[in-house]
């Protein structure tokens, strides 16, 4: 059976290559698309897809005028809460691409996928290599008494820290408490200089040109360092293929379930 797909963002940088990723699939079809920008124009006359006569429209509630199976969120912080509670209002399932949702975003918007008897998926981060990250750095912590998280973004990302951070931040909260011999409330100076405690965890922070995304775990104790890191070179390749396993997979899903290891079959 084939699975109808909205895309919101659908111009951007995962959201075009996802969306030439739907049309050549045997299963999927794009039937709705929201951007910022080309407005009223076909999809496949802006990203150069022949045949892929889908116009783009200014918002969301546009999109979600054709029903859709499952809806897809790549655009802003900002905005993405609003977008997924709307398509589940439509009827949709969810995937979110997008970051920038705090933990009490993500309870408001598992009663309403319940209560719409939906399912909504998030990662922070749709690559394989980002999930291995997750998985050591939760055995590390069993071991390891403490830590704190380092991630890098493009200049432009507005959101701190990012989705994948906070996602690993609470995992790590649920296996212990790091121990950190200086209380971050006893800091001396600047008390900002210590990163934002997202959980117990320490996270900081970096934007600058250069990146498009990284994240680090270091680890320390006694007289040894174990440093955990995962480099995003390219800004859609990786993300594609988690996020078409996760709208094949949405659907058999009630409330919100995060992180793609639990998509795997060998969830952490």
């Amino acid at each position: 059976m084939t699975i109808r797909v909205a895309i919101a963002g659908v111009t951007g940088k995962v959201g075009g290559p996802l969306a030439k990723a739907v049309q050549q699939s045997n299963d999927l079809t794009l039937v709705g698309a929201m951007a910022r920008t080309n407005t009223g124009r076909n999809v496949g006359d802006v990203l150069g897809i022949p045949g892929l006569d889908v116009p783009i429209r200014h918002t969301v509630a546009e999109a979600l005028s054709v029903p859709c199976d499952v809806f897809i969120d790549y655009t802003r912080a900002d905005a993405v809460k609003g977008h997924v509670l709307a398509a589940l209002e439509h009827g949709a399932h969810v995937v979110i691409g997008s970051s920038g949702l705090s933990e009490e975003d993500f309870a408001e918007i598992d009663a309403v996928a319940k209560e719409r008897d939906r399912g909504v998926f998030a990662a922070g981060n749709f690559a394989i290599t980002a999930v291995l990250l997750r998985r050591f750095a939760l055995m590390a912590a069993a071991e390891l008494p403490s830590w704190e998280i380092i991630d890098y973004c493009y200049e432009k990302k507005v959101d701190a820290p990012s989705g994948t951070t906070r996602e690993l931040a609470a995992q790590l909260d649920k296996v212990r408490e790091p121990h950190y011999h200086v209380p971050v409330s006893s800091t001396v100076g600047h008390r900002d200089a210590r990163g934002a405690s997202i959980g117990k965890t320490q996270v900081h922070s970096v934007r600058l040109p250069g990146y498009t995304m990284s994240f680090e775990v270091i680890f320390g104790t006694g007289a040894e360092r174990l440093t955990i890191r995962h480099d995003s070179l390219d800004a859609a390749g990786p993300y594609v293929g988690g996020t078409l396993l996760a709208v094949r997979k949405v659907q058999s899903l009630r409330g919100v379930v995060r992180g793609l290891d639990n998509l795997l079959g060998n969830g952490t």
